[in-house]
Formats: structure tokens, sequence, C-alpha cells
């Protein structure tokens, strides 16, 4: 995600970080290479005059447009989805983390001894919340798992899950575990531990959520359709322009270009919101926010630093 001060005025035309120009000049350029050598033969082809009209690229022009506005609101629909499923993890991990504090009590019959197991089970279910946000950042960006996630998992667990295809669902299922054998110590009552149920419930919904993001792109024949028609229209659109515009022609073919090349990269960069462009979701971010929320309601006071954003790219 791009995190920068608004630009202003000609700062517009300046900027290339977070700008989807890296991503079209190759083509762009093709096109006005292209529009620049109709123009000095003037339109023709191997000496044969080809007379296109405006008429037929301003009926393609208008259906292209809506296409590509129904493409890119599709790809903007799947990226708000994912963030908001994110919000949605944050918030049921925090009511996580609240529910296995403040739930689980030890009778007054307890010794010291139960207080301190309670403690330490407390203390590895806190640890294997911040896990998963972690685990799922890596289950959907395809990544080895970081240290990060090490350090917060008993060695032997981290080795198992490290192995899943899908380690976040593991350790959603430890978590449930663990709050099962707190009611069979008689640390926590039933229609507590359906509370907490429920709260393990909303974060498998995310990560599901996730999952159907990331497993189910946009159908391809429509990927393919648009990205065909884009480019015939933008290296066709030359010989259409050349008699009435004549000089002008590379010109208004660059700004056409430009405009449908990056709504259809656009389209495409955003259509993966878990990736790592500079215009994915910040999810490295994300789950160090959640990390640093549940530490702090732990009473924690080695806290990870939030990791800042590199040339204007929160990753």
């Amino acid at each position: 995600m791009i995190i920068r001060p608004r630009p202003k005025g000609i700062e517009y035309f300046l900027l290339l970080r977070g700008s989807i120009l890296p991503n079209i000049w190759r083509k762009l350029a093709v096109t006005i290479v292209m529009a620049v050598l109709v123009t000095l033969m003037h339109g023709a082809l191997y000496h044969v005059k080809i007379r296109l009209t405006t008429i037929p690229f301003t009926l393609m022009g208008l259906a292209l447009a809506i296409f590509l506005g129904f493409r890119n609101s599709a790809s903007y629909e799947r990226y708000w989805e994912g963030r908001r499923l994110w919000g949605s993890l944050g918030t049921a991990s925090r009511n996580l983390l609240r529910q296995l504090y403040a739930y689980p009590q030890v009778s007054d019959s307890g010794g010291p001894q139960q207080r301190a197991q309670l403690a330490q089970l407390q203390k590895h279910m806190a640890y294997a919340t911040i896990a998963f946000a972690h685990a799922l950042r890596h289950q959907l960006r395809e990544e080895s798992w970081g240290e990060e996630i090490a350090r917060l998992l008993p060695a032997e667990r981290a080795l198992c899950w490290q192995r899943l295809q899908h380690p976040a669902a593991a350790i959603l299922q430890a978590i449930g575990s663990d709050v099962g054998c707190a009611m069979a110590r008689g640390w926590l009552a039933a229609p507590l531990a359906q509370e907490i149920d429920r709260s393990l419930s909303q974060m498998s919904e995310a990560l599901g959520g996730c999952e159907r993001i990331k497993n189910t792109p946009i159908p391809f024949s429509y990927s393919v359709l648009l990205h065909r028609t884009v480019y015939v229209y933008c290296y066709l659109l030359p010989f259409g322009l050349v008699d009435s515009i004549g000089l002008l022609t590379p010109v208004v073919v660059g700004v056409v270009a430009y405009t449908f090349f990056g709504l259809d990269a656009i389209g495409d960069e955003i259509e993966e919101p878990f990736g790592l462009t500079p215009n994915d979701l910040p999810l490295t971010a994300l789950s160090y926010g959640i990390e640093i929320s549940a530490r702090e309601m732990m009473g924690e006071t080695a806290i990870p630093a939030m990791p800042p954003p590199v040339d204007y790219c929160l990753q």
C-alpha cells in the first residue's frame, strides 16, 4: 500500500512510486512508436492506404471503457473485501485475547501451582493468536515462515505446522484444544467457553474468506478478452486518427493508450490483494498491528515496532 502525502499540481505528472507507469511503459512505448510510424506514412501500410474513420473507435472505445470499469469494480471489490476480512480478524483477535484473560479462573481451592499453570496456558493461547495472524499472511503470500512465528510457538509445533498447507487452521484447532483443556480442569465454564468459541469462529470465517479470494480469481477468459481488445484498440487507433488530427496522432494515442493500459494493469494488480506489489494490502503491517495490540493487552513491555514504509510503500 502506498503511504505518502497527496501530491499537488505538476507533482502528479512527475511521481513514479505508486504510479502504474512502470508496469506499462513498454507497451505504451510500442504504441506511441507505432503511432509515429503511422503518422509519418500518412496511414499507409506497404503503400496501401488504410482508411478508418473515428466512428468504429468511438463505439468500441465506449464499450471498452464500460468493460474496464466493470472489471476494475470487481477487482476493487475483492481488494476491499480482503481489507474488511483483515479488519474483522483484528477485532476478533482482540476479543479472543480479552476473553482468554478474563474468563478462565482458578477456584478458591486451587493453589499457586494451578494459578501458574493457568497463566502459562493463557500466555500460550495468546501467543498462538498472534502467530495465527502471521501464519495467515505467509500462507496468503505463499512465503516460508519467518522468525516472528518461531519465537511465538513451541519449536516442535512450529516445525510441524510449517509443513502443512493450511497452518493457520491448525493454529485455530490448537487454541480450541487448549480451551477444552481449561474446561476439563474446571477453569472455564461451558457458557464462557461458547463465547470464546464464537471469537474463534469469527477468525475462522476471516481465514475462509481470504482463502476464497486467494483461490478464486476473476475468470481467465474474461481477462484474456479484455487484454486482447485493449491491445487491438490501441494499435489500430492511429489509423483512425491520422487523417483528422495529423501530427497530433502520437500524442492523442499516447494519452488514450496510457488510460486503457493503465486501467487494465490496475485491475490486474488489485485483483490479487494479498501480494507484494505496491498497491496490494499491507499484510505485514496488519499482522504486526495485531501483535502489538495483543502484547499491550497482555501487559508486556517488549513490543515489536511497526514496520515502516519503504519508499512510501507499506508492506
